[in-house]
Parts: structure tokens; C-alpha cells; sequence
């Protein structure tokens, strides 16, 4: 089969440079004018972007690790997603560089008359802060840099050997996935209110940031299939893995974010407890209603019968859905801390989302342009190819 390199359309190139023009001079503008506003604005899009690469990222290790095959023609658009990392460590210099407008836990005066930051004090400290950082982004950038070598060695190689590598590679990586984008949820959103404090809010982040991955290896998958970049043999039915991963995890963001509720309720600790009070004050409370409805009841409906996991418009349209649920989801949980008062969103939060996607699009664009789109001499490509429904 053929699967000669082809280059992107130029306007695929055109949108990236414009979102990313347009979004750099609205957060640009948007700090001028209010820089607290514009920080927060600005983490959201970091943490999505995180969700996006790190995500990706994990999803090649979960496809190496299930031994599946059926991932194995898409599994590139994973790994040209995955690839937004190494800008992360320069994406956080605003964040770190505004901390004190950010976080509450920074401010020594603070901490010196608050028991409770002062019990927190040994982990939220700037110096063990940073520390934790430099340890998310090596552990990110060196797994990728060897999951990348090892998958495009293999194109010129053939042969198992490389995806050897990569299966033994994704053992350790499984772990250190979660534990460092537990962390890092800690870390960026929820020490925003140092005094709250909640064990499944890593695992929700988790949810929420493979469903997005998912979400968006399924549009682009799908968007390259239909235009003829992925060779020929794509069908239908090799896309309905994506729906089904979709909806299961949308079932899993719903449950642990139930979960969660239904612990603080119960408790009723007052530490737990006002955090999800913020949330149900004023127009917050009609912007929690539609997280449920806009996350969970509509992809779920959506997803639940079987023609929609192989019809390949309906998935690409519920992908950019869940796309926007995430970033939903993610502006509920860090706006609460600027917004006290209700739900406000204007240009500068849409000048922060278009730089992330603009970034994401360029990342990608200049991959694709560079790497087959196809892991061509994989041994799995062909099973992949010819996966069928039961």
C-alpha cells in the first residue's frame, strides 16, 4: 500500500499562524490591561494544553502497553499532539513569573498568619514548587524523545525491536503519567485555595485530560482519513475504538466528578465544603447545571448508540464537543478563584484559547510536514488496517 508523505494543505499552516497571531496579540493586550485577570485566563490555556500533549502522550503508552492494533495507523497523530511538550517548560514563564497574583500560598505574610498554610508550608513553597516542575517536564520531554525515536527508527528498520523498546518504555511511563499530572493538577488548579483539599481532584483531571486526548487524536484521525493522507485502506469501521473510548471515559469523568460531590456533601468539612459553595453562587450555580448537561448527558446520548462509533461525522462533531467540555470543565474549576462573583467570559479568555489551539495546530502542522503521517514499516500496521467489527 502506498503511503507516500504528504504535506498539509498550506491553509492548515495559514489557521495555525493566524489563531496563534491573533490569540499572542489578545493575551498581550489582555495583560496590559489587567494582569491578575489575564494570569488566570492564562493558566486555563496552559493546563489545556497540558491535557492535550501529556494526554497524547499517555495515549501512546496505554496503545504500546494493550498490545493494541488498531490504534497502530493513527498512532502518529498521537505523537505529533505529544509534541506540543517540550514548549511547555517556556509556556509557564508568565505563570511562574506571576505566582504572587495567583497563588495565595506564596505570599510569606500569609502563610505567617494562617495555621493551615503553615502546615502545608513543607509542599506549597515556591523552592519545592519549581523543584516539582523541573520533574514534570523531564519526565515528559525525556519519554517522548524516546518514544518518537524508537517509533521513527522503526520506519526505517521495520522489524518489532523498536516496538520492544517502546512496550518496556510504557510500563514505567503508565505510572509516572498519573503521578506527575496528579501532581501537576495540585500544583497549577487546586492550591489556587490553598485551604482546599479534595484525593480524587487528580483522578478528575486524569478523566477529563484522556477523554480530551482522545477527543482530539478522533478529529484530526478522522479529518486526515477523509482527505487521503492515511492511505487508503481506512474505513469506518476503524474509527469506532474512538467512540467507544470516548464515551467510556465520558462515563468515568461523570462518575469520579459525582464521586467527589458526593464525598464533600457528605463530610460537610467546611475546608471541602466552600469550594463547591463558590460554584453555586450566583450565574456559577447555571454554569454547573451545564457542565453536567454540556460534559456529561449530551456526549453521553450522543456516544450511546452503536452508528454513531462508526459514523465518521457525527464522531468528528461530538470531538470538538468534548473538546470544548474540557476546556468548560477546566474554566469551572479555575475561574471560581478570579470571577467570585459569577461566570464572565469575554475576549481575553478568547484571545488565551486561540493562542492554545494556534499553538497546537503549528506543533502539529510542522510534524506532519517532517515525519510520515503513517508508521509505515510497523508489524501491527496491517492488523490495524484490516481491524473489523464483530
Amino acid at each position: 500500500m502506498d503511503y507516500q508523505r504528504k504535506p498539509l494543505p498550506k491553509k492548515v499552516g495559514t489557521i495555525g499562524f493566524t489563531l496563534l497571531g491573533l490569540g499572542l496579540i489578545l493575551t498581550v493586550i489582555s495583560f496590559a490591561v489587567n494582569t491578575q485577570r489575564a494570569l488566570f485566563d492564562y493558566l486555563w490555556m496552559f493546563m489545556f494544553m497540558v491535557s492535550i500533549g501529556v494526554g497524547s502522550l499517555g495515549m501512546i503508552a496505554m496503545e504500546y502497553l494493550a498490545g493494541a492494533t488498531w490504534s497502530t495507523p493513527f498512532r502518529r497523530v498521537s505523537e505529533f499532539l505529544a509534541s506540543i511538550i517540550p514548549l511547555l517548560p517556556i509556556l509557564v514563564i508568565p505563570i511562574l513569573i506571576g505566582m504572587h497574583s495567583l497563588y495565595h500560598w506564596t505570599h510569606p505574610e500569609a502563610v505567617a498568619a494562617d495555621k493551615i498554610l503553615q502546615w502545608k508550608s513543607p509542599y506549597l513553597n515556591i523552592t519545592f514548587f519549581y523543584i516539582r516542575l523541573a520533574i514534570y517536564f523531564i519526565i515528559w520531554i525525556l519519554f517522548l524523545i524516546l518514544f518518537l525515536r524508537n517509533s521513527q527508527r522503526q520506519d526505517e528498520t521495520g522489524g518489532a525491536e523498536s516496538t520492544k523498546k517502546n512496550i518496556k518504555l510504557s510500563a514505567p511511563f503508565a505510572i509516572l503519567f498519573l503521578l506527575t499530572l496528579t501532581f501537576a493538577a495540585f500544583d497549577f488548579m487546586m492550591s489556587l485555595e490553598p485551604h482546599w483539599f479534595s484525593t480524587m481532584f487528580g483522578v478528575s483531571y486524569f478523566a477529563g485530560t484522556v477523554l480530551c486526548s482522545f477527543a482530539v487524536a478522533t478529529f484530526c484521525t478522522i479529518t486526515l482519513g477523509e482527505n487521503g493522507y492515511l492511505g487508503k485502506g481506512i474505513r469506518k469501521e476503524n474509527y469506532y475504538s474512538f467512540g467507544a473510548l470516548m464515551f467510556a471515559f465520558d462515563i468515568f469523568w461523570a462518575y469520579i466528578a459525582f464521586s467527589q460531590y458526593m464525598l464533600i456533601w457528605y463530610a460537610d468539612i467546611p475546608e471541602e465544603t466552600f469550594w463547591v459553595l463558590m460554584r453555586m453562587k450566583g450565574s456559577w450555580a447555571y454554569a454547573s447545571i451545564g457542565l453536567v448537561i454540556f460534559n456529561f448527558v449530551i456526549p453521553f446520548l450522543v456516544l450511546l448508540p452503536r452508528s454513531t462509533k462508526v459514523s465518521p461525522k457525527l464522531l468528528k462533531g461530538i470531538s470538538i464537543w468534548l473538546l470544548f467540555a474540557h476546556a468548560y470543565d477546566l474554566y469551572w474549576i479555575i475561574m471560581p478563584s478570579y470571577y467570585k462573583e459569577g461566570f464572565y467570559f469575554g475576549w481575553s479568555e478568547l484571545g488565551a484559547m486561540m493562542l492554545a489551539v494556534g499553538i497546537i495546530i503549528t506543533v502539529f502542522r510542522y510534524r506532519a510536514s517532517r515525519t510520515n503521517l503513517v508508521p509505515i514499516r510497523d508489524p501491527k500496521l496491517e492488523s490495524g488496517l484490516n481491524f473489523h467489527l464483530n
